[in-house]
């Protein structure tokens, strides 16, 4: 076993781990470790605690001490000349005529490094920007293109839900989403009303994923035949997934009523047999063109991978 804290350099960045060495620390303190990036000023966001040593990337490093007052004035004071950094590289840009959109621009805690984040539809030779860059701040400059989801993640924003993007809140990582989420969720498949405000499919889609693919295992599809224990029976036509409800088209007296029946009221179902598409042709055109969008979009979300700000 091994005892470390979990140390995140941004909000709701990736969770980092060091040992605490000699020092006692509490989440919430603020601390100085060594990073691949050089040294840097983190914030411990979990209790010292011991963990298998199979979860922890060797060489595991220690933490160089806890931040003193003149740390975090640092710290501040780099926050500050980030945004002047952000005023010259935009102006540099607009000199090189780059097709670019910068995003975020970050100091190293030891000012060893700048990084400046930034978006293009393509590949940018940005070789002469850099040289510029080096010439008015005299430190290691890099460049660093990411995606849409990482641009929204960084500048935040609220979603269709009223709350503070998930992305930039709390998630640490992007997870992947697929069109089957929005299916088994039973929602619209409307690429405007499942994408988020980066333009890919919502990462909430996974929050309940697990939840709705257990309660639909247990469910009749529309079209399945059900017989219920009151004797009725008839084709399904809707269930209400959360409430574990089915409403069911029955005979009664040679009418045709719904009766909705909870799940454990249903006797047997039947699985109605698929048949293959032969009026495709006729296939609703906004259908096809939303369904396509889609596609499009989890593709790009697979070529896209996982988020590019983890670098410490």
């Amino acid at each position: 076993m091994t005892r470390v804290i979990g140390v995140r350099f941004r909000t709701a960045g990736k969770i980092y781990f060091f040992s605490p060495g000699k020092y006692v620390i509490k989440k919430g303190d603020h601390v100085i470790v060594e990073t691949a990036r050089g040294v840097e000023y983190g914030t411990v966001v979990s209790e010292p605690r011991e963990i298998e040593d199979d979860q922890v990337i060797k060489p595991l490093k220690t933490v160089l001490r806890t931040a003193s007052t003149k740390d975090d004035e640092q710290e501040k004071a780099n926050r500050e000349k980030e945004k002047e950094a952000f005023k010259v590289c935009l102006e540099k840009i607009k000199k090189h005529n780059l097709e670019m959109k910068l995003i975020d621009a970050e100091y190293t805690f030891d000012n060893n490094k700048i990084l400046f984040y930034f978006t293009a539809d393509g590949r940018i030779d940005f070789r002469e920007l850099v040289k510029d860059l080096a010439a008015v701040f005299k430190t290691r400059i890099e460049l660093r293109q990411i995606g849409v989801r990482d641009e929204t993640k960084i500048i935040g924003g609220y979603g269709i839900c009223g709350r503070p993007l998930c992305c930039h809140s709390y998630l640490s990582d992007f997870v992947p989403v697929s069109i089957k989420m929005a299916k088994e969720q039973s929602l619209s498949l409307n690429p405007t009303k499942i994408s988020g405000v980066c333009g890919r499919l919502m990462c909430c889609l996974k929050n309940e994923e697990d939840v709705y693919e257990e309660l639909n295992r247990k469910m009749p599809g529309v079209g399945d035949f059900c017989v219920a224990k009151d004797g009725l029976k008839g084709e399904v036509s809707s269930v209400n997934i959360l409430r574990q409800t089915v409403k069911i088209l029955v005979d009664v007296d040679d009418e045709k009523e719904v009766h909705e029946y909870k799940l454990e009221e249903l006797e047997s179902i039947k699985k109605k047999q698929k048949k293959k598409n032969n009026n495709s042709g006729k296939k609703n055109s906004q259908e096809d063109a939303e369904m396509k969008e889609l596609e499009k979009l989890e593709k790009i979300e697979k070529q896209e991978g996982k988020s590019k700000l983890g670098d410490n």
